[in-house]
């Protein structure tokens, strides 16, 4: 690390579960993000911020006005834009060190398994069940941890996956199937802070399995009711009948 980088990330280097080796494995580290919504938002501002040094940011939409109310990564001028040319623009006015690779499409199949692969860590900002079992499946084909995180309305969930591990259960073990309209915000809705709330949740334990620091949220769900500003954590245990666990 230079005197600059010494002096950006002195608050957390102070950190003794971080230290300079902890600061050094987010410099070294690679996190795909997939949809720059209002989950992927927070959590690419987040991670660019505590220094993780390369982000491949993924998503097919362009920034629309109905979008910033939410999406704190874009703003009014990026309106018409690919998203990921829109959050790579804040990300470096935020954090110029850091390396951006984008891919301004749909992820799917061979091209999604070759993006998760160059990561060392996913963090999923979807709302559609169909992409997230593909990126769980991905996931846990080539041994990468996933944070995964959901908001509607006035509640959301966040759930770490790591195949790493014996123990860990996989998305389908939380859904075994899902249906899609229950996780759409232009039909639901979705208050804006919340999406903020449980993004940042998110880079938190993207933050833990990068440094080492303290214990991720792997077999454990993370459910949060914004208007009673209520946490719940329940225990996910691996389901022996699922078929990624074969």
């Amino acid at each position: 690390m230079n005197d600059d980088q010494l002096l950006r990330y002195s608050r957390q280097i102070m950190l003794p579960q971080v230290d300079i080796e902890g600061q050094e494995r987010l410099l070294a580290a690679t996190v795909l993000i997939v949809g720059l919504g209002g989950l992927g938002s927070p959590v690419a501002l987040y991670l660019a911020a505590a220094g993780v040094g390369h982000l491949i940011l993924a998503d097919h939409d362009l920034v629309d006005l109905s979008n910033l109310q939410r999406q704190i990564v874009h703003q009014s001028a990026s309106v018409g834009t690919p998203k990921v040319e829109s959050a790579a623009a804040s990300i470096l006015a935020l954090n110029p060190d850091t390396k951006i690779s984008l891919i301004n499409a749909r992820l799917s199949g061979s091209a999604l398994t070759s993006a998760i692969s160059r990561a060392d860590l996913v963090i999923d900002g979807t709302d559609n069940f169909k992409v997230r079992y593909e990126i769980n499946d991905a996931c846990f084909a080539t041994g990468k941890p996933l944070v995964s995180g959901a908001a509607i309305r006035t509640e959301g969930q966040v759930v770490v996956f790591d195949p790493r591990r014996d123990d860990s259960p996989c998305y389908r073990c939380l859904y075994a199937q899902g249906d899609d309209v229950a996780l759409n915000c232009s039909e639901n809705g979705v208050a804006a802070p919340l999406v903020g709330i449980i993004g940042a949740v998110q880079a938190m334990e993207a933050w833990k399995l990068i440094t080492g620091a303290g214990t991720p949220l792997v077999g454990h769900v993370l459910y949060f009711d914004a208007l009673a500003m209520e946490w719940h954590k329940l225990r996910l245990r691996r389901n022996p009948a699922c078929a990624i666990h074969h």
